[in-house]
């Protein structure tokens, strides 16, 4: 578990806004991370995807590195914003947009 935490704490170090989605931005392989990544792309923010299917350490390692147990999962600078739902309401309320803007 050691190394797949590296792997993230590396994603995150290397990533300001970083999405660990089943599927690709261009492919998403459940709603859920469809709706995430529609939500980003609205905002028109650039961000590193990570297809967690593809990836079955990061899958389950992402769940126990945020205690969060569902994907997608929304980071922006190393810190768990949440996942598709908690983006829609603060899509909604402008908060996101803000979250991605600081710093």
């Amino acid at each position: 578990m050691a190394d797949v935490k590296s792997r993230i704490e590396k994603i995150l170090a290397d990533n300001k806004v970083v999405l660990f989605m089943k599927g690709t931005p261009q492919f998403p392989q459940c709603g859920f991370s469809a709706r995430a990544t529609a939500i980003l792309g609205a905002l028109n923010v650039d961000f590193h995807a990570v297809d967690v299917l593809s990836d079955p350490d990061i899958r389950q390692g992402i769940k126990e590195y945020g205690n969060w147990p569902t994907i997608p999962q929304l980071y922006v600078d190393k810190e768990l914003v949440g996942g598709s739902d908690i983006m829609m309401e603060m899509y909604e309320s402008g908060e996101l947009k803000q979250a991605l803007s600081a710093g």
